[in-house]
């Protein structure tokens, strides 16, 4: 047993900025399930969205910000992120030499899909994430101590199921560890690795969403998934990001013959929405033709773009002929634990920023470069929050590890859940294809699992799977339209009268009810 004020899951971004902020009499324990460096956040390429042109304005970021995310977004959340964006990064930059420059010394703006002005900052060209989570790494405080290879399994709540007071954990060797605090902060990521095609790290299987709903928190939005256009794809599978910044600096998706794809289709071409942009390259894959991305007009493109070139000469693309090829696959997830913009979930003590968390920031669908804003923001408002609260103490109270009945359900492969999660709930559904899903979920009837402590760490990365793609496929087939990373296609088109400004909610409480409920967002127009 192990007590702490602050546990912190995850290493991104997100949980590095709290760390950060923290005041330093606190007792902080920072809980990885692999490495430190190796996170979604660490290898992002795109940059920061912030308002910071001389010509912008966050007014404008927001409105970019509101129809990208199909005026699904929470415009309260919203604001408060957009408009503090600019002194966000105008702290990083003040406090080191972080960011990338132009020749007088000013901060370097990129253009991205959807954003009507070039307000993306970068690090290194292509390695934001990478440089951005090193500068925080090295202002970690002497008060945190860093545990890597723990692997959270199961939140542990009080005797009456009214407070969060701990987290449960294996280690490598399948040992556990119980771990005690004031305050259990979920930053673990998304989920992006429930599917074939994903951009995201490894380990990003939705096991901070699965914690959350078995302990009976409330998730909301989960059928919003992103899917990025542009993944190198080389030999039938995914190799990494292309960054949209590639299409930011002038490149264009073109199919075998050359012709570009997007012409005709949206008003910003090749900087289309994500969606508008995936839909389309799916519709071209699907027929059986390969799309490429067309870098011909971009001069001194390995200068530009020092990890993409590292990327495709690893994977033996020959640049010198201009042409990348590519596929979407899953990037982000607009939806997650329902918290408000601190990250205070339904379950008292129980916090989540990041990717993990749903602020409704993003709406339907994520603005290019608001991930790694909002993941800041959050981090360093938790942590101001958490040093002016009063801290009460916590009674302890050690649970017996369950023996329960052993659950004899067959676990299906990794790469099964990824090829029928993407077929069936990806960038383009149907009610068929989503009670096929459903069904097929259903066979290993999750919900007979009555403890999770004799699993080992394979077997509960699958279950967390399992559970997380049940919520993505209920929440999909919920929702009888189509909007944002959201695409049916027995329902192609927006339903305002019925879905505007409506989210689903999806809980299961402590004697596995669940509920689900429509709420509206408040979002105004």
């Amino acid at each position: 047993m192990i007590k702490a004020d602050v546990i912190i899951i995850g290493s991104g971004v997100a949980a590095l900025q709290l760390a950060v902020h923290l005041n330093e009499d606190k007792n902080v324990r920072l809980l990885t399930k692999s490495k430190l460096r190796r996170s979604n956040s660490y290898l992002a390429q795109g940059g920061i969205a912030a308002a910071i042109g001389v010509n912008d304005h966050p007014s404008k970021h927001l409105t970019d910000t509101l129809e990208a995310g199909r005026f699904h977004n929470q415009l309260e959340a919203a604001k408060q992120i957009i408009f503090e964006a600019p002194s966000l990064i105008q702290d990083i930059s003040g406090k080191g030499n972080v960011f990338d420059k132009d020749s007088k010394g000013e901060l370097s703006l990129g253009m991205e899909g959807a954003h009507r002005e070039h307000r993306i900052v970068h690090s290194g060209g292509d390695a934001t994430g990478k440089n951005l989570s090193e500068y925080l790494i090295e202002k970690l405080p002497p008060n945190l101590k860093v545990e890597e290879d723990s692997f959270a399994y199961e939140l542990v709540l009080n005797s009456e199921g009214t407070r969060c007071i701990g987290v449960k954990v294996k280690r490598q060797d399948e040992s556990q560890e119980i771990y005690y605090g004031n305050h259990i902060i979920l930053a673990s990521g998304g989920c992006g690795q429930l599917y074939k095609y994903s951009s995201n790290a490894k380990t990003v299987t939705g096991d901070g969403i699965a914690l959350a709903y078995l302990a009976g928190a409330e998730i909301i939005d989960m059928e919003f998934i992103q899917f990025h256009p542009t993944l190198l794809f080389v030999n039938g599978d995914t190799k990494g990001l292309i960054s949209e910044a590639v299409r930011g600096e002038g490149a264009i998706l073109v199919d075998e013959n050359g012709t570009p794809i997007m012409e005709g289709v949206h008003p910003f071409k090749d900087l289309a929405p994500r969606h508008i942009v995936s839909q389309t390259i799916h519709e071209y894959v699907k027929k059986g033709s390969q799309v490429y991305l067309d870098i011909t007009s971009i001069k001194n493109f390995k200068d530009r773009f020092p990890q993409i070139t590292e990327l495709c000469e690893k994977h033996e693309v020959d640049l010198t002929k201009g042409k990348i090829p590519i596929v979407p696959g899953s990037h982000f997830l607009m939806g997650g634990i329902k918290t408000d913009l601190i990250g205070r979930t339904s379950i008292p003590g129980l916090y989540a920023i990041g990717e993990a968390a749903c602020t409704g920031l993003h709406g339907a669908n994520r603005l290019a470069s608001n991930s790694l804003l909002e993941g800041l923001y959050q981090g360093k408002k938790l942590a101001e929050w958490l040093n002016t609260v009063q801290q009460d103490p916590i009674e302890i109270e050690v649970p017996n590890h369950k023996k329960g009945c052993q659950w004899s359900r067959k676990l299906p492969d990794i790469q099964e859940i990824q090829d029928l999660m993407m077929e069936r709930v990806g960038i383009v559904r149907s009610e068929m294809s989503l009670k096929k899903q459903k069904k097929w979920l259903e066979q290993f009837k999750l919900e007979e699992i009555s403890s999770l402590d004799h699993y080992s760490i394979s077997e509960l990365t699958k279950i967390f799977m399992l559970i997380t793609a049940n919520l993505i496929t209920e929440a999909a087939l919920k929702r009888t339209e189509s909007r944002g990373g959201h695409y049916r296609i027995d329902f192609p088109a927006e339903d305002n009268e019925r879905w505007l400004r409506k989210s689903i909610i999806q809980q299961q409480k402590r004697e596995m009810e669940k509920r689900y409920e429509q709420i509206e967002t408040a979002l105004t127009t």
